[in-house]
């Protein structure tokens, strides 16, 4: 590390100084390659433990705004270290949640894309044509029909846009006149996702407009009490403004029967839209593309590539199968943004205004990788959940709480028994749970969350991360026993 600062420090008695590009750009990064490249080698496998951050480097934390700059290679120092004593999902035994690979060519388009800071609002040029490559290689590769669609920052948004784009197609004008309380219906089942009551609040239907379709005993939606649903609605005069199938809900990866749905839209003209954030990736493999059929009857469809896709966050996409459907949601005339002729700028057809390019990150790691390894990943991963289901049930000490359908797996521990001591159940069950999830968190070798299902708590672990192998995955059961027994 050098002691010569890589940027020179503004004289504050200088006044306002113009930003100046940095001293030794080839220097800098020189170190940052360094700082990534022990990043992506402390990935390859688990860590034995989650490393602290040192009290210094608490210290400097928890200082006020610097008026004057200090050493950048320090600075960078600093911003690492921060990073390698925080939670990275990149991580192959990182559970939780529904955890990303973090790919490395994800991280190159990323570091490209910041450097250049093209703006997608408005024409950026070439990146344009980059943006609608990327959108309909997406597509193609989930075996959906879109004619439009565009990267967005998460699946929060994009659920959002597609029910907006839903809401002004039930309701033509809503976006001008707005949608009288009670007069609008949304559907999803039991097991939606919370971005979908978001979005129902954010689009002015208010969260009563949300009708919640029973389950089945596989946790799918129930086509005929859809049907039953929609039907009293029209009965009583009430619009219905979309079905939202979910293609792998986030507790239990659950993917509801879409075709069925699909028909039942169809009958009644309703939009369906597919939250797939988490699970249609999973359409484009052989062993379980069969799960997603009726896919390509659906009006919009989620999916978040910063997920099962391996792209760092944030990268999600939203796909719609009829052109000029985004226009007539989001189309304006604005002075400082002019259009030419029947020409709109690309924000016409986006919710987001300033949107970077973050197609880059999917279309750098599909132009290099290609769409057969993503498959071949997709499998493995899939391949990688079976084993460790089977090591679930045959386990004394674990019990698995559902059949899984994609890679979420819920199970509990049972912490063995001595002579004369009762099995714990109940609430003392659930509370061990809690603070096993806790303790394991705690002890960095593999981070797993609680979660409530059927109304006991589990605890939940997702494989969407390619770099966890069978191998790493293996041992993830003797973790949990070992810190369960260190709890007594």
């Amino acid at each position: 590390m050098t002691d010569a600062p890589l940027a020179p420090h503004p004289d504050p008695a200088a006044g306002s100084a113009a930003p100046s590009a940095l001293a030794d750009r080839d220097g800098v990064l020189a170190e940052l390659s360094a700082h990534v490249s022990r990043a992506w080698a402390s990935f390859e496998h688990p860590r034995p433990v989650e490393p602290a951050p040192d009290a210094d480097l608490v210290r400097r934390l928890g200082r006020g705004l610097p008026d004057v700059g200090d050493d950048l290679s320090v600075a960078l120092e600093d911003a690492a270290h921060v990073l390698d004593s925080s939670v990275s999902t990149a991580r192959p035994l990182f559970l939780a949640y529904v955890p990303s690979s973090a790919l490395e060519t994800g991280v190159l388009a990323s570091a490209l894309s910041s450097a250049y800071d093209a703006n997608l609002a408005t024409s950026a040029g070439t990146a344009d044509l980059l943006d609608r490559q990327a959108v309909h290689w997406l597509a193609e590769f989930l075996g959906y029909p879109a004619a439009e669609g565009h990267f967005t920052s998460g699946g929060q948004t994009s659920n959002f846009t597609g029910l907006l784009a839903a809401r002004e197609h039930a309701r033509p004008g809503s976006r001008e006149h707005g949608v009288t309380p009670g007069s609008a219906a949304v559907y999803a089942s039991e097991e939606a996702h919370h971005s979908v009551v978001r979005a129902v609040e954010a689009a002015g239907l208010g969260r009563r407009a949300v009708r919640w379709v029973p389950t089945d005993d596989q946790r799918r939606m129930r086509p005929a009490d859809l049907e039953a649903l929609v039907r009293a609605d029209l009965e009583a005069g009430v619009v219905p403004v979309a079905v939202v199938a979910t293609a792998g809900t986030t507790l239990t990866g659950t993917v509801d029967p879409l075709g069925e749905i699909a028909a039942v839209c169809e009958r009644h003209g309703v939009w369906l839209h597919v939250d797939g954030a988490y699970g249609i990736p999973a359409a484009a493999t052989a062993s379980h593309g069969h799960l997603f059929a009726g896919l390509a009857r659906a009006d919009s469809v989620t999916v978040d590539a910063h997920k099962w896709l391996g792209m760092p966050k944030s990268c999600s996409a939203l796909l719609v199968r009829h052109h000029g459907v985004l226009r007539a949601t989001f189309g304006h005339e604005e002075h400082y943004m002019l259009h030419e002729g029947d020409t709109g700028n690309p924000v016409d057809s986006t919710f987001e205004y300033s949107r970077p390019l973050r197609a880059l990150r999917f279309w750098l790691s599909m132009r290099v990788h290609g769409a057969a390894r993503f498959r071949a990943w997709l499998e493995g991963t899939l391949e990688v959940t079976r084993t460790f289901v089977d090591a679930v049930r045959a386990h004394p000490e674990f019990e698995l709480r559902h059949d899984p359908m994609l890679t979420t797996v819920c199970f509990r521990h049972l912490p063995p028994t001595g002579e004369g001591e009762r099995p714990l159940s109940g609430g003392a069950l659930d509370r061990h749970h809690v603070a096993l999830a806790q303790a394991l968190q705690h002890d960095g070798r593999v981070f797993l969350a609680p979660a409530e299902l059927d109304g006991v708590t589990v605890l939940r672990a997702c494989f969407t991360n390619f770099r966890t192998d069978a191998a790493s995955a293996a041992g993830v059961l003797d973790v949990i026993s070992e810190v369960a027994a260190s709890l007594r």
